[in-house]
Formats: structure tokens, sequence, C-alpha cells
């Protein structure tokens, strides 16, 4: 992985269809100290590894959270006891491990060069980024949690995630003209411009994928999932499934869909299972919309 001169990474031992090989969690070195970005889970071996490391780059100055899914965020309490560093994120609701939470705008500084937080919401309301502020070195890389992944796409779950704000984030970001993309799960990419692209690209492709298969009789998202992702194993169905609900529900605040009651006795199809791909990145539960059916205006 390339990665810029003072940034670390250490890949979290948490490989699943969801998270990839692993979390990754960043350490970004500056004169002062350093900044954790991403703990990861609460696994004692990982983060002994990333306190190590802390302390050979000088201490941790912080702990960083880009969002309160437990694959990023687990781990940060015992890390902080491992290191003495608050944790801060966007707000105490989203990570209440959190010490200091930490709005849109502020960098932190580690001396010679700073990170500072962009809130980025959409894969979750209290998603942010890290932009690497270095005066000496221009990087323009930005660490971007789960907002892309360093090989395919990402779930955007309601009610926690929202498709609308996921593409004015994504849009947030090409604005800023990042060269490098350092994701919280995958490889970094260095064709940032072109990836955020394709990932708008993307969704765009998947409403219209939608607004067909909705023109001829109302549809459920069960039957839309099947009709839509054919190239996709059905183990992975009950993320696509929440992808689509989100596509739903943003058409629906357009008024170009309209969601009727689900038919009684209708059961879920798609339970999510302690172990399953939905558990893993801490959505639970069955958000409103999932059975009902869903026509045209």
């Amino acid at each position: 992985m390339s990665l810029p001169d003072g940034v670390s990474l250490i890949l979290a031992p948490n490989p699943s269809p969801m998270t990839l090989s692993g979390t990754n969690t960043y350490l970004v070195r500056g004169s002062a100290g350093c900044v954790v970005i991403d703990p990861g889970p609460e696994i004692e071996i990982h983060l002994r590894l990333v306190a190590d490391e802390a302390k050979r780059l000088g201490g941790a100055l912080a702990i960083l959270i880009t969002h309160g899914h437990p694959d990023h965020v687990e781990g940060a309490a015992r890390l902080r006891e491992l290191t003495g560093a608050p944790v801060l994120a966007w707000s105490r609701d989203g990570s209440p491990v959190a010490d200091l939470t930490l709005p849109d705008g502020p960098s932190i500084s580690l001396g010679d060069r700073a990170v500072r937080a962009i809130y980025t919401p959409g894969h979750r309301y209290d998603h942010l980024c890290f932009l690497l502020e270095d005066a000496e070195r221009d990087t323009g890389a930005i660490f971007a949690g789960d907002l892309i992944a360093g090989a395919g796409t990402v779930v955007i779950a309601p009610p926690e995630g929202d498709l609308n704000d996921y593409l004015a984030s994504l849009h947030r970001l090409l604005a800023l003209e990042p060269r490098l993309l350092l994701p919280g799960h995958g490889p970094a990419r260095e064709d940032a411009r072109a990836l955020l692209e394709g990932y708008i690209a993307h969704r765009e492709d998947r409403e219209r994928q939608l607004l067909s298969a909705l023109s001829v009789e109302p549809v459920a998202v069960p039957v839309l999932v099947k009709r839509i992702y054919t190239d996709v194993p059905a183990s992975m169905h009950p993320v696509a499934a929440y992808s689509t609900l989100a596509g739903l529900i943003k058409l629906e605040r357009e008024e170009r869909v309209i969601r009727l009651v689900a038919e009684d006795g209708d059961e879920d199809p798609f339970p999510i299972s302690a172990h399953s791909p939905l558990a893993l990145e801490g959505v639970v539960g069955r958000p409103d919309g999932l059975l009902a059916r869903w026509r045209l205006v």
C-alpha cells in the first residue's frame, strides 16, 4: 500500500465480507507526536501493536474515530487505557466512548503537520474523513473511513445511512481534489478522482435499475434485490437490500416513488443473525420500508 511519509498502517485481524482484509488503523506522525485514526475492533494483540507503534512515534496525542461502527471504534476505550490519549469523534451518540466531540472543520495539530476533520455523513450519520495537512509536503491525502473502500462499494443502511447525504459527501471530497484516498478497508487508492466519480456513477446506475424494475408493478425490496443484484452472491443480498432501501427512500423524498403498506403476514427474508455481514457492520433490526411494496408515482 502506498502511504504518505510519516503514516503507518496496522491491519486489524478481522477479515470478513464487509471489512475485506480487515480494518485499517492508521497512525500519523508529526513533530509533537502522533494521532491514531480508527483503533479498530477490541482485539488485544492488535491494540497493543498500535500502542507500541504510537509510543515509537512520540506518543499518541489523540485517537480519532471516522464513525461509530464496531469494526472502527470498538477498541477505542482499551487503546485509551494503553496510550492515555483522548478519543475524538463526531458525537457521543455515535461513539459513546468519545471524550470530546469533533465538529466539521477543525484541525488537530501534530506540530509540523495536522489532520483536519471533514464531516461526510451518508454511510453513517456520524461519519468523518480526515485531510492530512502538511505545508512542506502537499500529499493531497484523505483518510476516508467507510465513505469509500479500497475495493468494491460500501453499504448504505437506513436509518443510520442516508443516500442523499452519501452522494453529497462524495461530491464534497471531489471538490477537495484529493490525490490519495486511504480507506478504512482495502488498499490506498491513487486514482482518487476516478474512484469518487465511479462511486457516484454506480449509485446513478442503481437508481436507473430501480426505476426500471418498478415500471411494471409495485415491488417489495426482496424482489428488487433478486432482479437487480444478479451478479452478487445470495449471501450478500441482505446487504444489497439495505442499499436498495436507501435508494428507494431517496426517490421517495424526490416524490418519484410511493411506499405502499406491507401485506399482512410478510416475514423478513433477510433476518440479521449475530454473524451476518450486517451485524458485523453494526446494523441491527429492520428499518421501516424493507417489507413495503414500492411503485412509481
